[in-house]
């Protein structure tokens, strides 16, 4: 009777320490996605922060281009909502697609900017204009690393979360769905860092 009762004790002290085991690599696989994300949201802001700089640095040489302008600018606000959402939730499946139609929307409005700008040589050698320049190129290949080491993370936890036996008490542990991938809308324009050129 006593060694019956040893080997069940034995059993459910092996099976808690199992279970505490499991649950602290997702949670450490969890903040590791969440805070890659905080990387990612420290560069978009910069980005976000930088292109109302861009705009009032272009408004002077493009009277006609208004239009273009306040689509820049809408596109970015959005993209700055998307990001206050997504961080509020990473890894969150709605956010993250929220997210990356949000920046999607506004590589393309950035996009057209500069396609606008080519028919100004004038604001092209503005020094100001030069700086802001490299200072984008330099946050979107900053946002695309960061994307990497997110989606890196979050394909770890997922991979972890979803195999077995992990699978079998991820849920009761409250990891019950996976984190989503951050992709945005043109990804495939993306993979490289975008040519800003003024």
């Amino acid at each position: 009777m006593m060694l019956t009762m040893v080997i069940v004790l034995v059993v459910v002290a092996l099976i808690a320490v199992y279970m505490v085991s499991v649950y602290n690599r997702l949670v450490s696989l969890r903040n590791r996605f969440q805070n890659s994300f905080a990387q990612i949201e420290v560069q978009l802001k910069r980005r976000h922060d930088l292109i109302p700089n861009l705009v009032e640095t272009a408004k002077g040489y493009l009277n006609h281009e208004r239009e273009t302008l306040q689509a820049v600018i809408e596109a970015r606000n959005t993209a700055a909502a998307g990001l206050k959402a997504a961080a509020a939730n990473p890894g969150s499946a709605q956010a993250m697609a929220q997210l990356g139609g949000a920046e999607g929307a506004l590589t393309q409005a950035m996009g057209r900017l500069n396609v606008v700008m080519e028919a100004y040589p004038d604001l092209k050698a503005s020094q100001n204009m030069q700086q802001l320049s490299e200072e984008l190129t330099s946050t979107e290949n900053k946002v695309a690393f960061a994307r990497q080491a997110f989606n890196d993370a979050v394909m770890h936890y997922n991979t972890y979360r979803q195999s077995f036996p992990p699978i079998a008490v991820a849920g009761m542990l409250g990891h019950g769905q996976d984190a989503t991938l951050l992709t945005f809308e043109d990804s495939a324009q993306l993979q490289t860092a975008p040519s800003v050129s003024f």
